[in-house]
């Protein structure tokens, strides 16, 4: 069963908000396109963009998801940590872990999930897919009115994984920030560098966010009080 929960109608569009004003208002459908395909990327090969872009994107599946639907991530190498997901709002019984021999494999099981139309969203971990891989994907997703999330790895320092063309709706590339000052000794609130790359009928931006909370949301950078209270507004808006 699938959550509708957060997915707002845009003519005859419909896309998840991410509940930031700052993002939203700059893409073109409100949202992440809920029958499309979407990249991100790390915007290096440093562990830290890659765990970023990796809970970006857990984070996204999670909202699709809600409180009753299920996702499935599709990869060659399981490296993934659960708990970690977790904290990003991706439950591990909530998620289906699929690790194929290659990534051709990876395509083909992410397209029938798509197809299939029962799931909440895909997530897709690929190093290269061209641009005829990523248009049948794209079909795919508006068949099954399902959204697919793929993370581009880097194959290799040096060469950007968004320099390919593709078919995607939107194309990101997320990175790790200076954290947020508590105003007290410890670790900080950890955030992102957000950079849109590309969108379909809209222009490209780039923030710096805060990192995904456990219900998989994210907020502009703010005093602990402030985001409690954006949070609240937030899911006020929702309901």
């Amino acid at each position: 069963m699938r959550a509708s929960v957060e997915i707002q109608s845009y003519g005859a569009t419909q896309a998840l908000s991410f509940g930031v004003d700052a993002i939203d208002n700059r893409l073109a459908h409100g949202g992440l396109d809920a029958c499309g395909v979407h990249e991100a990327s790390p915007a290096s090969t440093t562990l830290g963009d890659d765990a970023a872009a990796t809970l970006f994107w857990a984070g996204a599946a999670a909202r699709f998801a809600g409180d009753t639907g299920h996702v499935v991530w599709a990869l060659t190498r399981f490296d993934l940590y659960a708990p970690g997901l977790e904290q990003a709002g991706l439950a591990p019984d909530r998620t289906l872990y699929v690790e194929a021999k290659d990534e051709t494999t990876v395509l083909a099981v992410a397209e029938d999930c798509l197809r299939d139309g029962s799931f909440a969203a895909v997530v897709a971990e690929v190093k290269a897919a061209d641009q005829t891989a990523t248009r049948r994907l794209q079909l795919a997703a508006a068949d099954g009115k399902t959204p697919m999330l793929m993370l581009r790895r880097w194959k290799k320092a040096g060469r950007d994984p968004l320099e390919a063309p593709s078919s995607a709706m939107t194309r990101w590339r997320i990175g790790c920030a200076p954290s947020v000052h508590l105003g007290h000794p410890g670790v900080g609130r950890p955030c992102w560098s957000l950079e849109l790359v590309r969108q379909r009928g809209g222009n490209p931006f780039s923030l710096i966010v805060e990192a995904c909370d456990d219900t998989g949301r994210l907020a502009l950078p703010s005093a602990a009080p402030d985001r409690a209270a954006a949070q609240g507004s937030a899911a006020v808006r929702a309901a």
